[in-house]
């Protein structure tokens, strides 16, 4: 059984017997998922929504099938502050193999073209630095944004072409860590939006000898790093105690946000959703605790607080 087959399968339609309907309950928090090659995002979120029984959940930026790596999955009260995670700079592990483009940018499309590689590793560094910093990026024809309500994948699979804008994306660095022709292996650290595949086939058109993505690891976004994330055989080990261990709080997903503190009174008015009064001279988006309760998050001007998100309070 291959990797998708075994997160994706779902019970035969023909089968007389039911399965066991599952009962789910409330689960708040991150979960740091290592998410293998051959798998969907999605189907590696249900798989982890089925071992923590969990009511609600979802994923905070899609891994193509071909890409393995930190996946945060957010449960329950996590998923309202996800679009911070959403929104961040991502770092990736990429392989980028020269001498051949394909119809997708990485290996899972048809040859194009082979060339000759002929490339020095000195060459090489010094064409990585051109794709640092900001510039426009046109995106892949197979990729899920949409045009006239389809993805562009479906049309490239019907063989028509779209109108695509290119988006501006800023790349921080690009580090060679290994050239061993025809593959390079490069650290990129870039904001979200960035198609690493378009780079790879960039950065071959550059070196005059076409180049796609061969492999792809994500290392780190909003702060985590693939050093603190679980791969999904470990999770099927635990039991559920173990599993709810490796939760991350709520807050974590707005580490670094400017914090203001009110009172147990005030703190159900703002669950509640009303504004509260704050002793902070600060302005703009803040999270806001009492004690070492996160509430959620709440707009502050003039010495008030006006709920955004509020984390919903457990019954009892």
């Amino acid at each position: 059984m291959d990797a998708q087959d075994r997160f994706e399968r779902r019970p035969s339609r023909r089968s007389s017997t039911k399965a066991p309907r599952i009962a789910r309950r409330r689960v708040d928090g991150v979960l740091l998922l290592d998410k293998p090659t051959g798998v969907t995002s999605n189907a590696a979120l249900q798989i982890a929504k089925r071992l923590y029984r969990a009511e609600k959940a979802g994923h905070t930026g899609t891994l193509d099938p071909l890409a393995s790596g930190l996946l945060p999955l957010c449960f329950g009260e996590a998923t309202k502050f996800a679009q911070r995670l959403l929104d961040a700079s991502k770092a990736y592990t990429a392989t980028v193999r020269f001498g051949a483009t394909t119809t997708t940018a990485d290996a899972e499309g048809d040859v194009l073209e082979w060339r000759d590689v002929r490339v020095a590793r000195e060459a090489l560094t010094d064409v990585l630095r051109r794709f640092v910093g900001e510039q426009d990026q046109l995106p892949p024809m197979y990729s899920a944004l949409k045009f006239e309500g389809r993805a562009y994948y479906e049309h490239a699979r019907a063989g028509r072409e779209v109108p695509r804008e290119p988006r501006r994306i800023h790349v921080a660095a690009i580090d060679l860590l290994d050239w061993s022709s025809p593959d390079a292996v490069v650290s990129i650290r870039c904001s979200k939006g960035t198609y690493i595949r378009v780079l790879a086939e960039d950065i071959g058109e550059a070196m005059g000898c076409g180049a796609h993505l061969a492999a792809l690891r994500r290392t780190g976004t909003g702060g985590f790093t693939i050093d603190q994330a679980f791969g999904v055989d470990k999770l099927e080990a635990m039991d559920v105690g173990e599993r709810d261990a490796l939760l991350l709080p709520v807050e974590s997903l707005i580490a670094g946000m400017p914090t203001v503190e009110v009172g147990a009174d005030d703190a159900v008015r703002f669950r509640r959703g009303q504004r509260v009064q704050v002793a902070v001279q600060t302005a703009g988006e803040c999270a806001v605790f009492s004690g070492r309760d996160f509430l959620g998050i709440g707009d502050v001007a003039d010495g008030v607080a006006s709920p955004r998100r509020v984390v919903t309070q457990r019954p009892g």
